[in-house]
């Protein structure tokens, strides 16, 4: 009780400061630049904090936390436009609505998604904030409980929602989630840097690869292109279907779930280094585990929306307590927030919550005001901005490839970005085909790192503790944190095979020969073949053990999945294959020719750079393929190179050179850098 008397006199003063005129203006502001950037796939809070950090200078503090808080508060909200919209994961935090919000999109029914994603975000905002409020008081001991072991076991409970979303072959799913491990451990090893998968005759593949390529890769290029096969809009009809009052309404009847899935972003948010990449799926893990009937996931059912979007705003009130009490950024962009702050004159850390109460709650409830304003924004522009799924799709798919290939260029800024964006596309295309879990693959690469590190620094620590005793050992390895963990993570993974014959995670794939989907199993197969006889030559033994780890795990899976598919009739699940019947065995437009046109973007770009490649490319496909009339297609061409040199004017952003920047010296746009 003393130590919250003791912070009456600032929590006061926090109140008089965050509602002054100026500081709400600059709120607003913040807001509206967030809600300008969210809703471009691929940019995200790292990008919109990247443009405001310039004018951060000199600024009134609360002022300028105000705009930094107001633009971060809003895009986790924001982002679920292109999730819903596009089927493009707007951000890392919004890759699981995509599950089921595009279906609902496709169904005439993207008012009441984005309905129900706002206000399951606005009460996930203001829960976290309410409980950042109470907890940054008493957080300190309990984040620094936090030890190896226990960060170790949270990766894992994170990699045990496999299970959960593996659909109905977990082989399957263990190989995806196999499969995005080793992809997350190509490049340099962090322990001793030796090279895994990669060689310095490749530069770009020492470094590893982005979230941002691999997400956007996975997940939009599939999506986009089997849309631009069937030539259609993204909705059948022009009717939206149920506006925002149903969604809202859908959310209230969901307010439990809500509120569990809304703890859970608070609780990942706090543990530095999960965020937004991980929090989403959890939630969305937890949502099918809950619901009795789990038939309709991935096919439209509105709580695979409210799960995760509850949790991802709130995931920001908690990711906002190891950053403003220890000064460690749960995410890029509270990374670039600490900057911010540092441009304020404050240092995030245990002297901000000592001598600087009043600013840490300032920042608190500025991320509970801006997740008002920012809702009830996105609200009232849903119904407008949902009609763009009414639009026939060839048109808005050269500019989505436009946006793509730009958000990942910024990436690295490498050209390697634009051919590893192919790449992950054309696995994600056959992870999509055979029924392969994305959402399996993605967790893989994500925790690939932390769980490699953990784990490492955890045997290291291990090891000398049971030098000093078993019992010593044994204490640092089962702690009280650790035991719980481990007991949620078996039940979730229980939970998950016992019911996995029920759960579609992508929705309902039709049935097909055995020949295609063997073909693939066996060049997944080889990969990790090929992937352990790496790992194995490597000398230095702390950056051998994980990759053969896990590419052994990884063949012992495949290995059974193949038994099982040579013993099975074909009439059985595990012969998934969307090219065999339904909507793209029956497109009007051939699977390698639509890829094509993508190809012919990023091979232009690599050549005369992206201004030119683009302006050749949306002329080609307006013109050719969208059979659009010329003043159109001059009008549409034109747009889309003004709309890229604004942002890229605007974001201090670069474009992608070829070889032609190389030879001569050109002004920008053209010249790219």
């Amino acid at each position: 009780m003393d130590v919250f008397l003791g912070a009456l006199p600032a929590l006061g003063k926090a109140l008089s400061l965050i509602f002054q005129p100026q500081q709400l203006m600059y709120l607003v502001l913040g807001v509206l630049l967030g809600l300008s950037v969210g809703v471009f796939p691929g940019l995200g809070g790292i990008a919109g904090l990247s443009l405001v950090l310039p004018f951060i200078y000199g600024m009134d503090p609360v002022s300028g936390l105000a705009l930094m808080v107001g633009l971060v508060a809003v895009i986790p909200t924001s982002d679920t436009f292109a999730s819903v919209l596009m089927g493009i994961p707007g951000s890392s935090a919004s890759q699981a609505t995509v599950l089921d919000g595009f279906p609902l999109a496709k169904k005439g029914e993207a008012a009441r998604a984005l309905s129900a994603a706002f206000s399951s975000s606005l009460f996930g905002g203001l829960l976290g904030a309410s409980f950042l409020t109470f907890f940054i008081l008493i957080a300190r001991p309990i984040v620094l409980a936090f030890g190896l072991p226990e960060m170790l076991m949270i990766t894992i409970l994170g990699l045990s929602m496999v299970a959960i979303l593996a659909g109905r072959i977990p082989l399957k799913g263990v190989a995806a989630a196999c499969l995005g491990l080793m992809v997350g451990t190509i490049g340099e090893a962090d322990a001793g840097g030796s090279l895994r998968m990669a060689t310095y005759d490749i530069p770009y593949l020492t470094d590893g690869l982005k979230l941002v390529v691999v997400g956007m890769g996975i997940f939009a290029i599939p999506e986009i292109i089997s849309l631009l096969r069937q030539d259609r809009s993204i909705s059948r009809d022009a009717k939206l279907g149920a506006g925002w009052f149903q969604g809202v309404r859908d959310w209230w009847r969901n307010i439990t779930l809500s509120i569990r899935c809304s703890l859970i972003g608070v609780i990942v948010g706090v543990i530095p280094g999960l965020g937004g990449s991980v929090v989403d799926w959890i939630a969305y893990g937890h949502t099918v585990q809950t619901t009795p009937d789990k038939s309709k996931f991935g096919s439209g059912e509105i709580r695979g929306i409210i799960g995760p979007e509850s949790s991802n705003n709130a995931k920001e009130g908690g990711g906002l307590v190891p950053t403003l009490i220890f000064g460690i950024p749960g995410s890029g962009s509270m990374a670039i927030f600490i900057g911010g702050l540092a441009l304020l004159g404050y240092d995030a850390g245990p002297q901000l919550i000592t001598n600087d109460l009043d600013i840490t709650y300032t920042t608190v409830w500025s991320l509970a005001l801006a997740n008002v304003v920012g809702a009830g924004l996105c609200i009232g522009l849903s119904p407008a901005i949902a009609r763009l799924t009414t639009i026939r799709f060839t048109l808005l798919a050269p500019f989505l490839f436009m946006m793509i290939t730009f958000a990942a260029f910024q990436s690295r800024q490498s050209l390697g970005d634009l051919v590893a964006l192919f790449a992950i596309g054309l696995l994600g295309i056959f992870l999509r085909r055979f029924d392969w879990s994305r959402p399996a693959f993605l967790i893989g690469f994500v925790l690939s790192t932390q769980a490699e590190n953990y784990s490492f620094q955890a045997y290291q620590i291990a090891r000398s503790k049971f030098r000093l005793g078993t019992d010593v050992g044994l204490e640092y390895i089962f702690s009280p944190i650790v035991i719980v963990l481990l007991v949620i993570t078996a039940i979730s993974i229980f939970i998950g095979i016992r019911q996995a014959k029920s759960i579609m995670s992508e929705g309902e794939v039709p049935i097909g020969t055995k020949r295609a989907p063997m073909i693939f199993l066996l060049a997944v197969t080889t990969y990790f073949i090929i992937s352990f006889v790496n790992a194995y030559n490597i000398t230095i033994q702390t950056d051998r053990i994980f990759p053969l780890t896990v590419s052994f795990i990884a063949i012992v899976a495949c290995l059974a999945l193949l038994i099982r598919m040579v013993r099975a009739p074909e009439t059985e699940a595990v012969f998934a294959d969307r090219e065999a019947a339904g909507e793209d065995a029956e497109a009007p437009h051939g699977l390698w020719t639509t890829k094509a046109w993508f190809s012919i973007l990023l091979v232009l770009s690599s050549l005369v750079g992206f201004i030119l490649a683009l302006a050749v490319f949306l002329l080609t496909f307006i013109r050719i393929r969208a059979q659009q009339p010329w003043p159109k297609t001059l009008l549409l061409t034109a747009g889309g190179i003004g709309l890229m040199c604004f942002m890229a004017g605007v974001l201090n952003r670069d474009f992608p050179p070829g070889l032609l920047q190389t030879l001569v010296e050109l002004p920008w746009p053209i010249g790219g850098i």
